[in-house]
C-alpha cells in the first residue's frame, strides 16, 4: 500500500495549522503592542496635564506681573522631567513670557485655538498639552508642555520584543507539540498499517493486502494482456500440530514454512498468508503453464524437508490449487475461488500434491453445495427413507438379518447416490443428526416387524455407524433413548463400524465398544481388510462379526481367495460369525460355502428393499417356515 500520498497530506496539514497559528500570535501581538502604546500615550498626557496645571497655578503672578524670569524659574522644575522637551508661557495675547527648551529643542509657538479647545495633541514623535491659566475669574494666559515619545516608544519597542519572543516561543512550542504528535500519529498508522496488511505471525502480506495486490495485479495484466497465475496453498494435516504440541508451535510452523516459501520461490512472486494455513503465491505474468506447474513443484519440494520446531522434527506436506487469470475468472474474487476449489481436490485425490483448476471442478463443487443444502432440507422434511438388504445364513437358507441403507430422491437433483451424499453429510457435520435418524427408524421399523412376528428368524436389523457420530460424546445416550423409545430388545441391534475407523483412535473406540456390548447391542465391523488391523487388535475388540469387504468378494474366485480364506479362518478362530458382503453370483457363493463363511448378502440373493417389498418378503418366509415345521412334525 503506497502511504506517501496521505503522509504528504498529513505534512501540508501540520504546515498549514502552524502557519495560521502564527499568524494568529502575530495579530494578536500586534494588537497587544497598540494596546500597551495607547496605554502608555495615555498615561504620558495624563503626567503631562499634571504638570501643567502645577506650572499654570504657580506662572499666575509672573504673568500678571509679567515677571518673565520667575516664569523661567517655573519652567526650569520640568528638566527632571526627561520625557518634556520644550515649555513655554503665553500671556492672552499669545505673547512669549517665558519658555523651555532642552538641548537644541526649538522654541514653541503659541497654541491655536483648535489646541486650546482639546487641551491635548498628538504628533508622530511627540505630544502637546496646553492649559489655560486665570487670575480673578479672567483668563490671563496658556501653559504648553511637549513632551517627546521617544522614551515612550523604547519602552514600547522592549515589550513589543518582548511579546515577540513570547510569541515565537509559544509559535516553537507549538510546531514542536504538533510535530511530536505527527510523529506519533505517524508511528500508529504505520502499526495500524502493518496490523490491516502484514500477517503478525510470518510478517508475510496478509489477506487485505492480498486482495489489494492482486487486483492490482490483475489491472496491470489486463493493460499488458497477460495473464496472472494463482496458486492457493494449504497445509496438510496442520491442526495436528496444533492439537499435540500446542498453538505456539503451530505458529512457529508456519514462520518457518513463510521463510522456506521466500527462499524458494522468485523475488517477485508475492507470497501472502490469508489466514489459518493457507498461503497464496501472486505469478506474474502467469501465461505459461508450466511455469506455474514448475513453482508448485518447488514448493511441494521446499516443504518436503522435515522443519525443527520446539525440539520436535515436523514433516508437513501441502495441497495446491492453481487457477489462471483470465482463463478460468474475470475478477479477482472467482480466482480465488477457483485455486480454493483445486486445492480441494487436491486434498481428495490424496494431498502433498497440486491441481489445476478445470470448469468441471466448480460443476462438483456447486454440485456438492447443492447437495448440502439439499441434504438439510431433505432431513428436516423427512424425505429421507431406508431399504433393507436381507442376510442369508447359508447352513439354513433363511433370513438372519437385514441391514438399514439409505436412500435419497431429492427433489431438485433426482436420485442421489450415498457415495455422493455421505461423504457430504461427513465433511460438513449432517452426519451426526442423519445417523441419529436413521438409527431411529431403523429400530422403530424393527419394533414394528416384531411386533407383528416377522423377527422369528431374524437376529439382527444392522445400522451402520459413521466415524463422526464414534466421536459424538452424545451417542450412547442416543442410542439408549431410542432403544427406550421403540421397545426394542438392544440384542436384535446391530452396530457396524468400519475397520478404518476403529483403527483412528483404537482406545477411545475399544471403551465405546465396551459400553455398547455391555448395553447387549451385537457388533460387526463393516469392510474388513481394508483398515490394516491386526489379530492383537481383534482380540482386543469386543465384537461379534466380520464383513468381509466387497472388493474381496468380487476377486473370488481368484485372486481374493487367499484373503478371503484367511479371514474367515481367523475370525472362526476368533468365535466371530463372518459375514460376505456383495455376493453376486453363483460362483462366489459356492467357494464362500466351502471356505466357510457364515453369512452372505448381496445382489445374488437380493437388492436393497423399501419397507413393503421386505414386510412382504418377511411373511412369505415366515409362511414356509411355518409350512416346513408342520412337515417334520
Amino acid at each position: 500500500m503506497n502511504t506517501k500520498g496521505p503522509r504528504l497530506l498529513g505534512k501540508k496539514m501540520a504546515l498549514t495549522n502552524i502557519l495560521t497559528a502564527a499568524a494568529a500570535l502575530c495579530v494578536a501581538s500586534i494588537a497587544l503592542i497598540v494596546v500597551q502604546f495607547l496605554a502608555l500615550r495615555g498615561a504620558l498626557a495624563d503626567d503631562l496635564r499634571v504638570q501643567v496645571q502645577i506650572i499654570g497655578n504657580n506662572s499666575s503672578a509672573a504673568l500678571m506681573f509679567r515677571d518673565a524670569k520667575a516664569g523661567e524659574e517655573t519652567l526650569a522644575g520640568l528638566a527632571v522631567s526627561p520625557s518634556v522637551t520644550a515649555a513655554s508661557i503665553f500671556d492672552a495675547a499669545g505673547n512669549t513670557l517665558a519658555s523651555y527648551q532642552r538641548n537644541t529643542e526649538p522654541q514653541l509657538a503659541p497654541p491655536s485655538p483648535a489646541l486650546v479647545g482639546t487641551g491635548y495633541d498628538y504628533a508622530v514623535d511627540h505630544v502637546d498639552v496646553v492649559e489655560a491659566v486665570h487670575a480673578n475669574g479672567q483668563q490671563i494666559g496658556f501653559v504648553r508642555i511637549r513632551a517627546t515619545l521617544d522614551q515612550l516608544l523604547s519602552r514600547l519597542a522592549a515589550y513589543a520584543g518582548l511579546t515577540l519572543a513570547v510569541a515565537l516561543c509559544s509559535l516553537a512550542l507549538a510546531y514542536a507539540l504538533v510535530s511530536s504528535m505527527r510523529r506519533a500519529v505517524r508511528r500508529a498508522e504505520a502499526h495500524l498499517h502493518f496490523l490491516a496488511h502484514v500477517d503478525a505471525v510470518t510478517a508475510l502480506p496478509n489477506r487485505h493486502e492480498f486482495n489489494e495486490r492482486l487486483g492490482f495485479a490483475l489491472e496491470k495484466a489486463d493493460r499488458a494482456e497477460t495473464a496472472v497465475g494463482l496458486l492457493l496453498l494449504d497445509l496438510d494435516n496442520f491442526k495436528v500440530v496444533n492439537d499435540t504440541l500446542g498453538h505456539d508451535a503451530g505458529d512457529a510452523l508456519l514462520k518457518l514454512v513463510a521463510d522456506r516459501l521466500l527462499q524458494t520461490l522468485r523475488s517477485n512472486d508475492i507470497i501472502c498468508r490469508i489466514g489459518g494455513d493457507e498461503f497464496v503465491i501472486i505469478v506474474e505474468p502467469g501465461d505459461d503453464m508450466q511455469e506455474l506447474d514448475s513453482v508448485a513443484r518447488k514448493i511441494l519440494a521446499a516443504l518436503a524437508s522435515p522443519f525443527a520446531v520446539h525440539g520436535h522434527q515436523l514433516y508437513i506436506s501441502a495441497s495446491i490449487g492453481v487457477s489462471v487469470y483470465p482463463r478460468d475468472a474475470r475478477d479477482a474474487r472467482t480466482l480465488t475461488r477457483s485455486a480454493d476449489t483445486a486445492m480441494y481436490h487436491a486434498k481428495n485425490r490424496g494431498k502433498n500434491g497440486f491441481e489445476v483448476f478445470q470448469m468441471a471442478m466448480e460443476e462438483r463443487a456447486q454440485k456438492r453445495l447443492k447437495i448440502e443444502a439439499n441434504l438439510r432440507r431433505a432431513l428436516e422434511n423427512n424425505e429421507l427413507q431406508l431399504h433393507y438388504q436381507p442376510q442369508i445364513d447359508l447352513r439354513s437358507a433363511r433370513v438372519v438379518g437385514v441391514e438399514a441403507l439409505l436412500r435419497w430422491h431429492c427433489h431438485e437433483l433426482g436420485h442421489v447416490s450415498p457415495a455422493e451424499f455421505i461423504p457430504v453429510a461427513e465433511e460438513s457435520g449432517i452426519i451426526v443428526a442423519l445417523g441419529r435418524w436413521v438409527l431411529q427408524s431403523a429400530c422403530r421399523q424393527a419394533a414394528v416387524w416384531r411386533d407383528q412376528g416377522l423377527l422369528d428368524t431374524i437376529e439382527h436389523v444392522a445400522v451402520n455407524m459413521s466415524a463422526r457420530q464414534t466421536r459424538d460424546s452424545g451417542l450412547m445416550d442416543d442410542i439408549e433413548a431410542i432403544l427406550a423409545e421403540t421397545g426394542l430388545p438392544a440384542r436384535l441391534l446391530e452396530l457396524e463400524i468400519t475397520e478404518g475407523v476403529l483403527m483412528e483412535n483404537v482406545n477411545a473406540n475399544i471403551d465405546l465398544l465396551h459400553r455398547f456390548q455391555g448395553a447387549g447391542i451385537h457388533l460387526s465391523i463393516d469392510d474388513f481388510g481394508t483398515g490394516y488391523s491386526s489379530m492383537s487388535y481383534l482380540k482386543r475388540f469386543p465384537i461379534d462379526q466380520l464383513k468381509i469387504d466387497r472388493s474381496f468378494v468380487h476377486d473370488v474366485p481368484g485372486d481374493g481367495e487367499a484373503i478371503a480364506t484367511a479371514i474367515i479362518a481367523m475370525a472362526h478362530s476368533l468365535d466371530l460369525t463372518v459375514v460376505a458382503e456383495g455376493v453376486e453370483t453363483a460362483e462366489q457363493l459356492a467357494f464362500l460355502q466351502q471356505a466357510g463363511c457364515d453369512i452372505m448378502q448381496g445382489f445374488y440373493f437380493a437388492r436393497p428393499m423399501p419397507v413393503p417389498e421386505l414386510t412382504e418378503l418377511l411373511r412369505q418366509r415366515r409362511a414356509c417356515w411355518h409350512a416346513e415345521a408342520l412337515q417334520k412334525a
